[in-house]
């Protein structure tokens, strides 16, 4: 709120559509239904619609971003070594 962003308040037993889960991941909505087809991210049909539970996608977003930071320390420790930087 402070950088002027937008803030949304969501109960933690939110479900999310596949577009709304698919805006906070910043990631398209066919890459999303594949991580959910994959079984990365547990969903629940209503119907034919897809709802993902607010709590398993955050914590997917909390896995996804360790391992990005894991993978930039393994490549600034590489560049290192190899006299990089």
């Amino acid at each position: 709120m402070a950088a002027g962003q937008g803030v949304t308040v969501l109960p933690a037993h939110a479900e999310l559509t596949t577009q709304q889960a698919a805006d906070v991941l910043n990631v398209s909505r066919p890459y999303l239904i594949k991580l959910l087809e994959n079984g990365v991210i547990a969903f629940r049909k209503v119907g034919k619609h897809r709802r993902i539970p607010l709590d398993a996608l955050m914590d997917y977003k909390r896995q996804d971003e360790q391992k990005r930071r894991e993978a930039a320390d393994q490549l600034a420790a590489l560049s290192q070594e190899l006299g990089l930087m």
